[in-house]
Formats: structure tokens, sequence, C-alpha cells
């Protein structure tokens, strides 16, 4: 799968970035159609901690899977980006081979 990261407001270093392709990559041993991939790491303008905000879209055939999360590390938050896609991911390839 191809994937596409962004950093907005601020420069990734190659350590978030590596972590965020390890942790990516996995998706394709759940359902392999997966065409390409776009990661946007946002830094809120914020007082509050939880300022971290990634958002992950996933183009497969037919529609686009997308997941939003929040935390106080761009780690964090793309662990339960990637989580939740993670379920999408299984529900779609449940719902296509029920087909």
């Amino acid at each position: 799968m191809k994937l596409d990261i962004q950093s907005i407001r601020f420069d990734a270093d190659q350590k978030l970035i590596d972590h965020i392709e390890k942790k990516a990559s996995k998706l394709d041993k759940y359902f392999d159609n997966i065409i390409s991939g776009q990661v946007f790491l946002k830094l809120e303008k914020s007082e509050d901690r939880m300022n971290k905000n990634v958002e992950i879209r996933l183009e497969v055939p037919g529609n686009d899977l997308f997941a939003s999360k929040r935390a106080s590390t761009f780690e964090e938050a793309s662990d339960e980006a990637i989580d939740a896609l993670t379920r999408q991911v299984k529900k779609l390839k449940e719902k296509l081979k029920s087909k």
C-alpha cells in the first residue's frame, strides 16, 4: 500500500513516519485491496495536552475508509486511528464476503 504522510504546522521526524508506516502496513494482512492511504498529522494550537490530531483516509475499491483521532502524542493518536481502521477494514471484508 502506498502511504502519503503530510504534517501540518510542524515537521514530522523520521521516527514518527516509520512508526506510522509500520503500523499501517499491518492493514494489508486484513484486506489486500487497499489502493493507497493518506495520513494528515495536525498540531492544533491549543493549551490542551490532547492537541495532536491524526487523520487517515484509506482508498479501497468502491469507497474510502476514514478515521480521525486526537491524543497527547502522535504515536498514540495514530495507533488509535489505525485500530479504528482495522475494525472498518474487517467489517468491509466481511460485508464483501457475504455478497
